[in-house]
């Protein structure tokens, strides 16, 4: 058998990539708007490959034309998604296990804060920062620097508060700021019945690798957004284990909580 071509070998794994690429962008893209557009950048890369292969003159010329402005249009219509992509090939898990939330009572803190909104039907959005800077996000509301209580989070979201309708960001362990806004999920494959709190969540898990909890104003049910996707109608124990997982705290916490059911 002749041996492989090194050029057949180095094509081979030139197209093997660009899919991936490809792939993994559309994946990014899945029901969000951004996936016609990104149909439509195929289309004429495809029209633009047909014009050359039948010498079709005016066509090229105007696809040559245009090809300049191409990287800028594709750089603007997917700024959302090429940002998540690159945050997410920047991620570095083994980091975060030692930076960010710590065991110094955060999360058992956290954990109250929830069960007690959860109790009393008060709507809440909290925010933890893992490997991506939340600067941006948080200077969009109020500054707070203070160290994560059970107490500071119930006030936060004490209605009738200035704040309580934004969301906190918590940063290592302390409360950096609250009444935030947060980018809107564009999926359109949520369901209809859910509400801005939601939506919000998932759209920063979306664009940054952030936790973020989320307490509905009408149930009390819990969820959380992480990596772009929603976890609805979780329990409170449910919530801590992903709280250890996410920020590889293993040690036991020597803290207790009621057993909250109806979530």
């Amino acid at each position: 058998m002749p041996p492989v071509p090194m050029e057949l070998v180095v094509d081979t794994v030139d197209v093997l990539i660009v899919s991936l690429l490809l792939y993994r962008l559309f994946s990014l893209m899945r029901g969000t708007r951004a996936v016609h557009m990104f149909f439509g950048l195929i289309a004429l890369f495809i029209l633009s490959v047909v014009a050359q292969w039948l010498n079709l003159i005016a066509v090229n010329w105007l696809i040559s034309s245009l090809r300049t402005v191409w990287v800028i249009a594709f750089v603007i219509i997917f700024q959302p998604e090429l940002r998540r992509a690159l945050a997410l090939l920047g991620q570095h898990r083994m980091v975060s296990r030692f930076v960010h939330v710590r065991e110094s009572g955060v999360i058992p803190e956290i954990v109250k804060s929830v069960q007690d909104l959860s109790e009393k039907r008060m709507g809440a959005l909290i925010v933890l920062e893992k490997d991506m800077g939340l600067k941006n996000y948080a200077e969009t509301g109020t500054p707070v620097d203070a160290r994560v209580t059970t107490e500071l989070i119930g006030t936060i979201f004490t209605p009738p508060g200035p704040l309580h309708d934004g969301a906190v960001i918590i940063q290592n362990d302390r409360v950096t700021a609250a009444g935030c806004i947060l980018p809107l999920s564009q999926d359109e494959r949520l369901a209809g019945a859910l509400g801005t709190r939601h939506r919000a969540a998932l759209g920063l898990s979306e664009e940054t690798d952030a936790l973020v909890i989320v307490v509905s104003e009408e149930t009390g049910a819990i969820a959380y957004a992480d990596g772009g996707k929603l976890y609805r109608k979780v329990d409170l124990t449910t919530l801590r284990a992903e709280l250890l997982r996410s920020f590889g705290i293993m040690r036991d916490e020597r803290w207790q909580t009621t057993p909250h059911s109806n979530l």
